[in-house]
């Protein structure tokens, strides 16, 4: 699996302090940037790089950083075959991955602390998807939007 990191300004401090945490889960890690601080900068373009890469294969996924995460989430949910969520706690990135199969994972950043992201990650990387048919048609349904 390669995982597709992406932040904006208000994002790139976690982001930066993520990246060697990732590498040791022994996946390959594509910092889509930014690749240094500019308040200037503007989240739907790191969004939209995470996107259209993830969105190439079923096994990839990505992670995003941004301020609140909402920005982030909304932007990467314009992609077709990309199913975004909002980080909060582990228990509703379990059921984000189970139940829905997000393949992206919004992080607001000032929201929560470095352990908190750490889990909510491992959580995302880890969980697979239930496969029961009724999440698989739901799924169908979203794809057909």
């Amino acid at each position: 699996m390669r995982i597709f990191i992406g932040a904006d300004h208000a994002g790139y401090e976690l982001k930066e302090k993520m990246k060697d945490w990732y590498r040791s889960w022994r996946n390959e890690v594509i910092d889509i940037g930014a690749n240094n601080l500019d308040e200037e900068d503007d989240f739907v373009d790191y969004a939209t790089l995470v996107a259209k890469e993830v969105r190439k294969t079923k096994e990839d996924r990505g992670v995003l950083f941004c301020r609140n995460g909402f920005g982030m989430m909304i932007a990467a949910n314009r992609f077709a075959g990309i199913r975004c969520g909002l980080a909060f706690d582990e228990k509703a990135v379990r059921q984000g991955r189970v139940d829905d199969d997000i393949n992206c994972l919004a992080i607001p950043s000032d929201y929560v602390s470095e352990e908190k992201v750490k889990e909510m990650i491992r959580v995302f990387l880890e969980t697979p998807f239930s496969g029961e048919e009724r999440f698989v048609r739901r799924l169908k349904k979203l794809g057909m939007i």
